[in-house]
């Protein structure tokens, strides 16, 4: 995605395979924009990296942890302003990362409650009318826990069924809540990302100073699901004090693990983060093949989010 500094957030999400680490960083970057791409091998003046990546073993939510927040879905309409906000700023501007959706704010026809589940739904139109509208040719939402829910630490799991189609770029992840937050240095956590055009690979990424993109040192791992545009799974993240363990189903299939030299440019996870959810359309890495318009609308589906921390 991109890169930058600035006085705010918000997000892209990364191109994490080898064949092409291209990524744009979040939105509310005003300032300095980098555009950047890589792949291959990294940067000989990068640090030694700590053990992170594919992993094979067994995950879950830890038995003894009680949950904290969670939000089950339950009642139709809107989601509930109380735990979820909208982000909406760039669609002016347009998104970064050529990303080619408008994403509204309290829109049904793009995000809402319905039969016990979060809708995330897009389309392929074009909203004129919107005061903010950039031009975009599709519409979207993108959920955020910002000024509502933070965590440091915890079990996170989101029950979801995906939406596919080339061009279609579903993604749950994690972002820094500092109101002067820069990336990559607050750290960015990737539970899931799936582009359309390689249909059931799966992406877990982390971002760090140290460990990201634009150094071709990024920290991912990605594994297949033949299903998951017709069925729900569990995306999971364990993240702890001494490491972060994403997976599927009580699998996991990544793990980034603290060097303990106590040096944020390593491990900026030990500071408050939020949720987001959303489906963004095309960019450099979700239209990388073009955008299929037949496939919409598409819908993200979510039946539960649920959050555990470790005993106290």
């Amino acid at each position: 995605m991109v890169a930058g500094v600035a006085a705010a957030y918000a997000a892209i999400v990364l191109i994490p395979r080898e064949d092409f680490v291209m990524r744009l960083l979040h939105p509310l970057l005003a300032s300095l924009i980098l555009t950047a791409c890589g792949g291959g091998t990294a940067a000989t003046n990068a640090s030694p990296a700590p053990a992170a990546g594919a992993v094979h073993d067994a995950g879950g939510i830890p038995a003894d942890w009680p949950l904290v927040w969670s939000d089950e879905f339950a009642v139709d309409g809107l989601p509930d302003p109380a735990k979820w906000g909208y982000e909406t700023f760039r669609n002016k501007q347009g998104w970064y990362n050529g990303e080619q959706q408008y994403y509204s704010s309290e829109r049904l026809k793009n995000s809402r409650i319905e039969d016990g589940k979060l809708i995330i739904e897009t389309h392929r139109e074009s909203l004129e009318s919107a005061s903010d509208w950039g031009g975009q040719a599709y519409t979207s939402a993108r959920l955020v826990t910002n000024r509502r829910a933070t965590w440091t630490y915890g079990a996170f799991e989101i029950r979801a069924k995906l939406p596919c189609g080339r061009g279609v770029w579903p993604a749950i992840w994690m972002l820094s809540s500092k109101s002067s937050m820069r990336w990559p240095d607050d750290g960015e956590i990737d539970i899931m990302e799936h582009v359309g055009h390689d249909e059931g690979v799966v992406h877990a990424s982390v971002h760090t100073a140290a460990y990201n993109h634009t150094k071709n040192t990024q920290k991912t791992a990605q594994t297949r699901l033949s299903d998951l545009c017709q069925a729900f799974h569990r995306y999971q993240l364990i993240w702890t004090p001494e490491a972060l363990s994403i997976g599927i189903d009580d699998r996991n299939y990544f793990r980034f693990v603290n060097d303990g030299e106590d040096e944020k440019e390593t491990w900026p996870f030990n500071a408050p983060q939020f949720l987001l959810l959303n489906t963004a359309v095309g960019g450099t890495w979700g239209g990388m093949k073009g955008v299929d318009d037949s496939v919409f609308p598409v819908r993200m589906e979510v039946d539960y989010v649920r959050v555990w921390q470790a005993p106290k």
